[in-house]
């Protein structure tokens, strides 16, 4: 199937699931919460999009998901609270988030060659899960992240549905810290694109940011979140929960997305244990030397 074929298939999933979606928030149950009927309507459009992913048998359907939907259940909270909130404040906040949204959903698209592909990864968790493969489909590969990303969006919430603190310093210090993160996402992506258009077998990425961490887009990624949270914070101050997401998006990097991406690097390319040897994990940090530029120095010496 060809890339714009493939690419129909998930926009319509994609209408399908967020008018579910939309049609619970205007004639399901109202709950009386706001953050409740924006959860239950993004599970809603997570099951839809995890029926498309079934029947054509390639989770590959949800990847977009993850930077999809965060914009309309902010904006939807936005228009629903009609709470009077800082503009100032909530556009610079919506800045960070539509920029994020919409380089995240490209970059998707420029690397998704078609429904013939489906990450590595999701096979993986199917496959390790056994006979209870639709389970771990369901929950690991859908719901899990939907959670995730939904509790990265409580400082979101808490801005779009708070009115009363005015604009401080820590908006502009959130501001910072988000277009840092998303100028890093994208340098990151830019310079990986490139590499992967011109490496030849074996070959490991270390040069630019990829030089001071292993993983400088996943860095960027926690940013934004940590962005997000400073923005909660400052409509609320001493509300410290609201980073809850954020620690929970860099716990699940450290401990399951970057572990997987190590070992299949390891595994695919012996060369990259050298770089190991050198390059921060994650947090951005100048290279080591390598051995060679240490005998250099020691001999100069």
């Amino acid at each position: 199937m060809s890339q714009g074929a493939s690419l129909l298939r998930v926009g319509i999933a994609y209408v399908i699931a967020i008018g579910a979606g939309l049609a619970w928030l205007l004639w399901g149950l109202d709950s009386g919460q706001l953050w409740l009927d924006g959860l239950i309507a993004d599970l809603i459009a997570t099951v839809v999009i995890f029926a498309f992913s079934r029947f054509y048998g390639n989770s590959t359907f949800y990847d977009a998901f993850w930077s999809v939907i965060p914009p309309l259940l902010a904006f939807y909270w936005w228009i629903a609270a009609d709470a009077g909130v800082n503009d100032v404040r909530w556009w610079l906040m919506m800045i960070v988030l539509l920029a994020w949204a919409i380089r995240l959903t490209a970059n998707w698209i420029r690397t998704f060659p078609g429904m013939h592909h489906e990450d590595w990864r999701y096979p993986m968790v199917r496959e390790r899960a056994g006979r209870f493969e639709f389970v771990a489909d369901l929950m690991g590969i859908h719901v899990f992240p939907t959670l995730q990303v939904f509790a990265g969006l409580v400082p979101v919430y808490v801005v779009a549905t708070r009115a009363g603190e005015p604009l401080g310093w820590l908006d502009f210090v959130a501001f910072g810290v988000g277009l840092a993160a998303l100028a890093l996402e994208t340098i990151a992506d830019l310079q990986m694109h490139r590499f992967i258009a011109t490496r030849k077998p074996g070959q490991v990425m270390d040069t630019g940011v990829w030089s001071w961490s292993r993983h400088p887009n996943y860095f960027g990624e926690c940013g934004i979140w940590f962005s997000m949270g400073l923005f909660g914070l400052a409509a609320w101050p001493g509300a410290w929960w609201v980073f809850v997401g954020t620690f929970a998006m860099v716990a699940m990097f450290l401990a399951v997305s970057i572990p997987m991406m190590e070992q299949r690097s390891l595994e695919r390319r012996p060369e990259y244990a050298r770089v190991v040897e050198r390059v921060s994990l994650f947090i951005p940090r100048p290279p080591k030397k390598r051995p060679q530029e240490k005998s250099r120095t020691t001999t100069s010496a």
